[in-house]
């Protein structure tokens, strides 16, 4: 009891940036990734169709007229 707590300075850790090198591959991919995704809500069983049926279409339904894309 006979010491006595003394607040010790404490400096936060400085937040390093990270390199456009790491960053890149990730930013292609989600890119790439978003434009797949945007492809099957907008284009997917429309006039140009990958995939045979309508199990897409009725999957991103909602999502078109979300995003305001027809389809009827």
């Amino acid at each position: 009891m006979a010491q006595a707590a003394a607040p010790t300075p404490f400096a936060p850790p400085l937040a390093q940036p990270i390199p456009l090198r790491e960053i890149a591959p990730w930013a292609v991919l989600a890119g790439l990734v978003l434009l797949l995704a945007m492809y099957f809500v907008s284009t997917e069983q429309g006039a140009i169709a990958l995939l045979d049926g309508t199990g897409v279409h009725e999957f991103v339904h909602d999502a078109r007229h979300l995003l305001g894309f027809p389809c009827h």
